[in-house]
């Protein structure tokens, strides 16, 4: 595969923050396929899920975290960004030089939920993937969306990130 010149390619890790659980999804190296990794259980005291979320990142030696961004339908930042936000801070410290970028998660979980059904995954199972589900979209949409632009994930033109908000 050619890397156009200022490309970075690896493993990408997709994050989908909730409230109870944070779901985990990663690429492959050529940025093409995401798939599921875990869900953590959230710890807002002790910070075992970032703990666990920064030694994923490790282990897979990620170039870079994608969390998803859970704007409102209207594009606003309600209470849920803001949470979100100071997560991905606390990760972007702890797994640093390794960028955390967000990106625009609307309506993954509905989407989620759906997929979920369509292949016949009970509700009461569905909690516990839900979340990993999710984190698969967030990363795959983003993947596609870098590949359709003309560029390989992380890459612009210009050698910057593109459509992403740091975290930092």
């Amino acid at each position: 595969m050619t890397v156009p010149r200022g490309a970075r390619p690896g493993v990408r890790v997709g994050v989908d923050v909730g409230s109870v659980r944070v779901g985990v999804a990663a690429s492959d190296p050529d940025g093409l396929l995401a798939v599921p990794v875990t869900t953590l259980a959230r710890d807002k005291r002790g910070k075992t899920d970032i703990d666990a979320l920064a030694e994923i990142v490790a282990q897979r030696h990620a170039v870079e975290v994608v969390v998803g961004l859970p704007r409102q339908l209207s594009g606003q930042e309600g209470r849920a960004v803001k949470l979100v936000r100071k997560y991905a801070e606390v990760l972007a410290g702890r797994i640093a030089p390794i960028p955390v970028r967000f990106v625009d998660e609307r309506l993954t979980t509905v989407a989620a939920h759906r997929r979920m059904a369509e292949r016949g995954v009970r509700s009461r199972a569905r909690r516990s993937l839900v979340d990993q589900e999710a984190a698969v979209q967030i990363l795959q949409h983003d993947l596609d969306s870098r590949r359709g632009s003309g560029g390989s994930p992380g890459w612009t033109p210009e050698g910057g990130m593109a459509g992403s908000q740091d975290a930092r």
